[in-house]
């Protein structure tokens, strides 16, 4: 089997104005991805997300990654990876043991590379008729809890939203803080949370993300501000690439501190562990390196004693990919499930996504990643590239 094709699938979803929602990075008006497709010559189909600019990852996808990858063997997905991370030194590369990235082998390159690396996995279980867990020597659960992430209400309106998360079955809710509640921030933020907590009680755990908004002063006084309110974790309380900031905030405050969803392969997150600063490591699968890379950072939190709990924020593909991953490793602590209306997420794949009743998520057993497109994609979300700047200006 060879690889005989490799694309990017633009798509977008237009977000109706009364389901649009607001944050610290503005009003979310369009969900966009790019969904990267690798075919063989026998006929089998792979896919996964690349959460980059969409225009960019078809670029880069279609113009620089394709060509290191046709005539390929699929299932050779450790040895590709290293093919598009090294490039040209390859050879050096493997010879030596040692990984030679290409100079540009950051950003929007490495969300690239992650698709691609989905989509070979994908591959992969399909051709062996198994799921991606499987040949990662999972099975370790057959569902994951979830928590649901939003909280995007106004004071007054917090408490209402944490219960409907609630009453859907989730026993953990995420709230977004910080920039959200300027120019208040300290106060407004902590009054919200006070709210969430009162309305939910003691038994249900919230999470705070402020989306790096924060910085070191506001994000102590937040942060102290609502120890009392039993706070599960504080999200990228200072932008991510700080990491000093973010380890004096982490030793300032009971609340435990996560990042890392805006970090790039396993090297980062080595750095992020010399620099003790976070208890709670996010990569995002498609962009951090695919699932081979997740699987060393993985490695790393555990050796760390961090908790490991990705970012699962985009489209169903990278639902389907987190969802293998949780059952492949034994450190994989809880799913991110996104909460606002979101058609690359629920509508995209014909496998349900949903969370069950008692707030766990089924982890799908069909080969690969378990899901399959609709057969409609590219119709449906026809890709508009005047609405994909999804956010409008605060």
């Amino acid at each position: 089997m060879k690889i005989r094709d490799v694309r990017a699938m633009l798509l977008t979803a237009p977000i109706p104005a009364e389901r649009q929602y607001t944050s610290d990075l503005g009003t979310i008006q369009a969900a966009s991805a790019a969904i990267v497709v690798v075919e063989t010559d026998e006929g089998l189909v792979g896919y996964g997300e690349a959460k980059g600019t969409p225009q960019v990852m078809r670029g880069i996808v279609e113009h620089e990654l394709k060509p290191l990858l046709l005539g390929e063997d699929p299932t050779r997905v450790e040895y590709l990876w290293e093919k598009m991370y090294t490039g040209s030194r390859l050879g050096l590369s493997l010879y030596y043991g040692r990984s030679m990235a290409v100079s540009t082998a950051t950003g929007e390159l490495m969300c690239a590379i992650s698709g691609v690396d989905v989509a070979l996995w994908d591959l992969t279980g399909k051709a062996l008729g198994v799921p991606i867990f499987k040949l990662m020597g999972g099975d370790v659960r057959t569902r994951v809890r979830a928590y649901a992430s939003g909280g995007h209400g106004r004071l007054g309106e917090i408490g209402d939203q944490f219960l409907g998360y609630v009453e859907q079955g989730f026993h953990a809710c995420k709230m977004r803080v910080g920039g959200k509640d300027h120019p208040n921030m300290v106060a407004g933020s902590a009054a919200r949370v006070k709210e969430a907590r009162e309305a939910v009680g003691p038994d249900v755990e919230i999470m705070l993300d402020a989306h790096g908004s924060t910085g070191v002063t506001a994000a102590i006084k937040l942060a102290r501000a609502v120890e009392e309110h039993d706070v599960a974790w504080y999200e990228e309380p200072v932008i991510h690439h700080d990491l000093q900031g973010l380890a004096e905030v982490r030793r300032a405050t009971t609340v435990p501190v996560a990042t890392g969803e805006n970090l790039y392969t396993r090297f980062a997150f080595r750095d992020l562990a010399l620099a003790r600063a976070a208890d709670v490591w996010q990569p995002d699968t498609a962009m951090a390196g695919g699932l081979t890379e997740m699987r060393r950072i993985a490695a790393l939190a555990s050796a760390f004693e961090f908790r490991f709990a990705p970012h699962v924020w985009g489209s169903a593909f990278l639902w389907a990919a987190s969802l293998q991953l949780a059952a492949a490793l034994p450190n994989y602590s809880i799913f991110e499930f996104g909460q606002p209306y979101s058609p690359l997420l629920y509508e995209l794949v014909t496998t349900p996504v949903k969370v069950e009743p008692d707030g766990y998520v089924e982890i799908p057993q069909g080969p690969g990643l378990g899901v399959e497109i609709v057969p409609d994609a590219e119709r449906r979300f026809a890709f508009d590239p005047h609405t994909a700047e999804r956010k409008s200006l605060l």
